[in-house]
């Protein structure tokens, strides 16, 4: 039995050695406000990305009411700290709401992925929309900078994990703006769903 042990911690070893990383960095809507963090949709996507040739562990560094800004101070220390292959960045939404200038949002995007290509990471950006609460130009410049900074950067873009779930009154809190535990298994499946092709890419 024990000339098999060897055997036994090279495969674990070697599945290990191959496993690749993911970090999400974002805000409250993946940190999981207001429940317990084995609750929200990051803790819950692990075993939907990963296959016997591709696992993946999910690192979850979001921070509830974190700024692109936030997120960027943030980012250097995480990247070192945690060395992923993987970053999908999901923020904005706290920008819009207290009605940062588009090209602020943009500046601070584009920053958070240059560090990470520098990393020898490949970065991965989460669409996000805002409130109207000022107005319609404001908002859809807000919702366009998404798009056309994937563009111009090349970086993938995966949808607002909020698109279908604030169509559904009873998988929001009442403050509208997050989503009940009785939501996340339905976000992870669908975040994990447009993250799979790129994950797997490499």
């Amino acid at each position: 039995m024990r000339r098999f042990i060897p055997f036994i911690f090279l495969l674990i070893f070697a599945q290990s050695a191959h496993s690749k990383t993911l970090m999400i960095l974002g805000d409250s809507l993946s940190a999981g406000y207001q429940m317990p963090l084995e609750e929200a949709w990051p803790s819950l996507i692990t075993k939907k990305l990963s296959t016997v040739d591709h696992p993946i562990s999910v690192i979850n560094a979001s921070i509830s009411g974190d700024t692109s800004g936030n997120g960027l101070a943030r980012l250097p220390s995480l990247l070192a700290q945690h060395n992923p292959e993987f970053v999908l960045i999901e923020l904005g939404a706290n920008d819009g709401l207290r009605g940062f200038k588009p090209s602020i949002i943009a500046n601070n995007l584009t920053e958070m992925i240059l560090l990470i290509r520098q990393a020898g990471a490949v970065p991965i950006l989460m669409q996000i929309h805002t409130l109207p609460n000022y107005g319609r130009r404001y908002t859809e410049s807000f919702s366009a900078l998404y798009p056309n900074l994937a563009k111009q950067l090349n970086v993938p873009l995966i949808p607002f994990l909020l698109r279908e779930v604030i169509t559904k009154p009873e998988w929001m809190m009442s403050d509208g703006l997050h989503p009940k535990s009785v939501a996340q298994p339905w976000i992870a499946e669908f975040v994990a769903q447009h993250l799979i092709k790129v994950l797997h890419r490499t």
